[in-house]
């Protein structure tokens, strides 16, 4: 993974992106700096650091984290659809 690579990661996971890797990056040795990414960034921008090389289990780790934040504004409840045509669409 080149320094740029990781550079842009750190930019997402600042702005408040899940990022999922497949691999941990150089960070994982230091067991604070790989703290605050993975857990602490969570608290404070909504955005972290994930590690799954298994393309399979990343992919489920990525949508259980939508579901999770789905749920959490409420817009995971499923509403009957109404097509409205223009004159109903005035009236609203």
């Amino acid at each position: 993974m080149s320094e740029k690579a990781v550079a842009i990661g750190h930019y997402f996971v600042a702005s408040g992106v899940y990022v999922v890797l497949g691999h941990p990056l150089y960070t994982a040795g230091a067991p604070n700096v790989d703290n605050l990414l993975r857990v602490e960034m969570e608290e404070i921008t909504g955005g972290k650091f994930e590690w799954e090389p298994d393309p399979v289990k990343a992919a489920d780790k990525i949508l259980a984290h939508l579901e999770k934040k789905r749920d959490a504004l409420h817009i995971n409840t499923k509403k009957e659809r109404k097509i409205l045509d223009m004159k109903e669409r005035r009236e609203q």
